[in-house]
């Protein structure tokens, strides 16, 4: 029984730390956050937080997973399609430019087949890839978007496009994402 309990523990406080890392890397970005920080917060040693996380890489990883589990969580209550929670999730990164900043720089490092990040990258945009297709075959069904789009090359191209805007973002605050998003879709759906 004092197993489960050591469990359970281990895995509410591994939670925790990815809440409050969630929370430390959307005000002070991936340069401005230190993982003794996140310790810190968390109440832990360094070598305490990386117990629960095989390294510096996971731990962004993960930090990143959970920001995808918050943001669908958060975006499912508003919207009507995958297409409409897209947008959401745009307009909400800009209050969170230490995430887009992860996002973007663990992005890159995960084009390496043996980095951490690089199987949550690929199953992440195939996942995304699949529910944006079938959200523009819906959309088609009901009459919202052009008969003659290929769904699934339209997915492609808005997820490059979210992703392309993201990196003028961070170099200019004034583009408005979702906005430039939104617009793409109009100019696509016809």
């Amino acid at each position: 029984m004092a197993e489960r309990g050591a469990y359970a523990k281990g895995i509410a406080r591994r939670e925790e730390i990815l809440r409050v890392a969630l929370d430390v890397f959307a005000r002070e970005g991936y340069r401005g956050t230190s993982l003794r920080e996140v310790a810190k917060r968390v109440g832990v040693s360094l070598p305490g937080l990386m117990h629960y996380f095989e390294s510096k890489e996971h731990l962004l990883t993960a930090v990143l997973q959970k920001r995808d589990e918050v943001d669908t969580l958060g975006a499912g209550a508003a919207v009507t399609d995958l297409i409409d929670g897209f947008v959401v999730v745009m307009r909400h990164n800009s209050d969170v430019p230490g995430l887009v900043q992860l996002y973007l720089t663990l992005a890159a490092a995960a084009e390496d087949p043996t980095h951490p990040a690089h199987e949550h990258f690929r199953s992440r945009f195939v996942l995304l890839r699949t529910q944006i297709a079938d959200a523009v075959r819906e959309r088609q069904a009901q009459g919202r978007a052009r008969a003659d789009l290929d769904p699934d090359h339209i997915a492609r191209m808005l997820i490059a496009v979210a992703d392309g805007i993201q990196i003028q973002w961070t170099i200019d605050r004034s583009v408005d994402m979702a906005d430039d998003l939104e617009r793409l879709w109009d100019a696509l759906a016809g």
